[in-house]
């Protein structure tokens, strides 16, 4: 198979969470400007719909925001999206959320709130819309269901932010579990673990640990849009079609020094 096959995502239905901004946002671009129909949501409504009508100047951008760490908004949003496609090929599980406090003062809401939206909605957005994954499935070319995960999931973070760390790892497992069980429903179910890339989750982190992060990143700088784009893109296309369960981390070399 040629290349321009083997690695196309042109006419794939895809739909990201978290798709305003951040990774969220270099997934959209990428797979906008590969020729794929993309449906965006967000918790921000006029980010969300700001950055579809951007994307939808050189391609086929939807914006239908919500806030997946209610189950209410969670069959919303899955509602919204079977009403204008019948078919999802490639689903981005990418809405996160951190929170960092010290252990004895870290409270619950810091935790349930991670929890929710980084965990449990990925699991039940999956569940929603596996009808549309079937029907874009097949048995020469799974749908695709991409988690984003973390290196905080793999590795003891240097930072204290107990329900992120946990829910990543979290994420991470669960991805094995679901590519298990929905392997056999032409689903493959892989996750990309970043490392520290551009965005407002990561603007929040101390001077101080950042730059110890960057000095301890082998490869000495910060991840960027082709990073990401090049990763989610062999992730949603053929290239990746034996790929299952599989968590590619993309971090320029941090986690295997820390």
């Amino acid at each position: 198979m040629k290349i321009e096959e083997l690695f196309s995502v042109r006419g794939k239905t895809v739909v990201i969470t978290g798709g305003s901004r951040g990774i969220g946002e270099m997934i959209a671009r990428a797979y906008i400007d590969n020729g794929a129909r993309v449906i965006i949501t967000a918790r921000n409504a006029a980010a969300c719909e700001a950055l579809a009508a951007e994307l939808s100047k050189t391609g086929d951008c939807t914006a239908i925001p919500a806030d997946l760490s209610q189950m209410a908004e969670i069959d919303r949003f899955a509602a919204a999206v079977a009403a204008i496609t019948d078919r999802v090929d490639v689903l981005f599980n990418n809405a996160g959320a951190s929170w960092g406090a010290p252990f004895d003062d870290f409270p619950e809401v810091g935790w349930d709130k991670v929890m929710d939206l980084n965990v449990k909605s990925v699991f039940f957005l999956t569940q929603k819309l596996i009808r549309l994954l079937e029907a874009a499935a097949s048995p020469v070319d799974y749908a695709r269901v991409i988690n984003i995960g973390s290196i905080d999931g793999q590795h003891i973070s240097g930072i204290e932010t107990y329900s992120y760390a946990a829910s990543k790892a979290g994420v991470l497992h669960m991805t094995k579990m679901m590519a298990k069980n929905l392997a056999g429903r032409h689903i493959a179910v892989n996750a990309i673990a970043p490392g520290y890339f551009p965005s407002k989750m990561t603007a929040g982190i101390a001077e101080e640990f950042s730059s110890k992060s960057l000095a301890d990143t082998p490869m000495q700088r910060r991840g960027d849009s082709d990073d990401m784009g090049g990763v989610a893109l062999f992730l949603g296309s053929r290239a990746s079609g034996f790929l299952c369960g599989s968590v590619v981390t993309v971090d320029g070399g941090y986690a295997t020094t820390v």
